[in-house]
């Protein structure tokens, strides 16, 4: 039997540190300090609630990150 895949872990990064950083320069940031994926979304857009370890969101507001979670 194959043995059972283990998750990469997360970065250990505040998403707070993205807050109020324009939305590209933000998810270069993220991606070059270790996250998997990086998600940009509208504000009230409609999204699963699945946690996903190595992913970070963004609600993006006029180009910049207005708020920013993991999973």
């Amino acid at each position: 039997m194959a043995p059972i895949p283990t998750p990469s872990g997360e970065p250990q990064d505040s998403p707070d540190r993205y807050v109020g950083l324009d939305s590209e320069a933000a998810e270069r940031q993220a991606r070059s300090r270790g996250w998997a994926t990086v998600r940009s979304l509208a504000p009230g857009t409609i999204i699963t609630m699945e946690y996903r370890v190595g992913r970070l969101n963004f609600e993006v507001k006029d180009g910049r990150v207005a708020r920013a979670w993991k999973g």
